[in-house]
Parts: C-alpha cells; sequence; structure tokens
C-alpha cells in the first residue's frame, strides 16, 4: 500500500471519524490519551510546533492553547477543513497544511518540536517519517508522539472478561507481524447498534512494527529517546469511562519523547 492509497482510507474515513469524535465517542483519546500526552509533553510556550497527522485539528489546539505557535499537516481534505472551520470559530493561530509524513513541505530546522497523536502507526515509511522529522527539528528540539502499544495491541488482540464483563487479561498474537497496509474495519465503541447500522465503518490502514523496531528507525533518524510513557485509567476514570477500563489490565498506548542531539557527533554542529 503506497501513500495516495492510504491517503484515500483516511479521507473516506475523515468526515464520520470528525462527526463522532466531536461527538464525544473518542473516549480513549479523551479521558486518556489527550491528558496523559499533554502531561507528559515539555513546556511548549513561546516555541514554533508541527503536528503530524492532525485529523480534525483537535489535539493541534489542545498543544496551541498550552502558548505554542502551531502547523498541523494531515492527508486528508476533509480533516483539514474542518480544522480550518474550528480555526475561523476560535482562533489559536493555527497553520493547516495539506501533505504527509514521506516529503513534508518545510524548510530544514523549521520547528522547536513535533508531536503526533495517534498517527505514526497508520504512516506508510515510519523510517523515512522520522528522518523528515529530524530535518525538520531545530537543535535540541523534541518529537512526542503516541502510538497504538506494539507489544499489547499487535494485529492480533483480544480482551478477556470475567462473568461480569469486566476485562481481566489480554490475548495477544502476531507480534512479529510487520505487514504493511492491512486494513482494520470498525467504529467507535462507544457508538450506538443504531448508529452503527447506518453508518460506514472506518478503514484504518496498519502498519504494526515490534518496539526494537521502533526504537532502531528513532535511533537511526538521529533522535536520543528520552521518555517512554504507558496511560493506564486511574480507578477512578475506569469508574466514570468503562471503555478505557481494560488499560488497568495492560497499556493500549506508547507515548515516546526523543529529541534531536545539539551535535551529531563531538565538536560537530548538525547545522
Amino acid at each position: 500500500m503506497d501513500a495516495k492509497e492510504v491517503a484515500a482510507h483516511w479521507e473516506s474515513n475523515a468526515e464520520t471519524w470528525t462527526m463522532l469524535s466531536r461527538a464525544g465517542h473518542d473516549r480513549y483519546r479523551d479521558a486518556l490519551n489527550t491528558p496523559a500526552f499533554l502531561a507528559m509533553l515539555p513546556p511548549v510556550a513561546g516555541l514554533g510546533g508541527l503536528d503530524l497527522g492532525c485529523g480534525d485539528g483537535t489535539n493541534t489546539r489542545a498543544v496551541a492553547r498550552l502558548g505554542a505557535s502551531m502547523t498541523g499537516l494531515d492527508i486528508a481534505p476533509t480533516f483539514l477543513r474542518h480544522a480550518r472551520e474550528a480555526e475561523r470559530r476560535d482562533p489559536l493561530g493555527v497553520n493547516y497544511v495539506l501533505g504527509d509524513g514521506l516529503t513534508l513541505p518545510f524548510a530544514d530546522r523549521s520547528f522547536d518540536f513535533v508531536t503526533a497523536f495517534m498517527s505514526m502507526m497508520d504512516m506508510v515509511d515510519q523510517a523515512a517519517t522520522l528522518r523528515e522529522v529530524a530535518r525538520l527539528l531545530r537543535p535540541e528540539g523534541f518529537l512526542q508522539f503516541s502510538i497504538l502499544h506494539p507489544c499489547f495491541v499487535p494485529p492480533t488482540r483480544r480482551n478477556i472478561r470475567n462473568a461480569q464483563g469486566a476485562p481481566v487479561a489480554v490475548e495477544v498474537a502476531d507480534y512479529f507481524d510487520e505487514s504493511d497496509g492491512r486494513v482494520e474495519r470498525w467504529l467507535f465503541s462507544s457508538v450506538s447498534p443504531e448508529q452503527q447500522a447506518v453508518l460506514t465503518p472506518f478503514a484504518v490502514p496498519r502498519f504494526h512494527r515490534t518496539l526494537s523496531t521502533w526504537v532502531a528507525m528513532i535511533v537511526g533518524a538521529g533522535l536520543s529517546i528520552e521518555a517512554f510513557g504507558e496511560p493506564r485509567a486511574s480507578e477512578e476514570v475506569a469508574a466514570a469511562e468503562p471503555i478505557v477500563a481494560d488499560t488497568r489490565v495492560a497499556p493500549i498506548i506508547l507515548h515516546v519523547r526523543a529529541r534531536l542531539p545539539a551535535t551529531l557527533q563531538s565538536g560537530s554542529s548538525i547545522d
């Protein structure tokens, strides 16, 4: 599967995805992933950032509210249309650009940091994207991204529940299957049966990589890993949002922060 096919899938998803997520159905994002991601994010006030795979701009705007000057990039025009409409209604100074991660349309050293909320695992060539991100970062700039946890959400995964329906274990398989463009079809689990009957499921192409492959790609791009995060719902959040209770058994999301060194080697500037 190439980038054009991936773009076509996401463009077909974008209208329904935006409608449902803005209606509150992306519970993993709203109740767990975004709050944990922002808590892990270093201070960004006064910095220039790129949000890679920005979707409808919801998370881009959350970072902008922390004081960053943000640019959002996405592969799907419909996502960008919704993002720009939100910017017109409530301006935060966010600029949105159409593009993909393989050839980012910005000059070298354009940004202090890059974020990517749950987008990297859906990209055709993550190694090339990481190299592009490293090209864009200023000295000591950082990348922070979230992905489906490679170890606990490989291509095959199933929650195991007790008699009361509570998750108690996770069954995983196909961890080493790094096949490209495996299309998964689903809707957010909180969508009602009536809505599910009339909506077309999302078609999400996945490019699963093992944890060791992710580490090799990040280091191979010239970045230094400085933090991992594995969001876990608190007892209170799990009680209020039962959909995310399975993260108390095993994480489903991995957060990674990596930084571009000030020098590539002793005494040699990256510039």
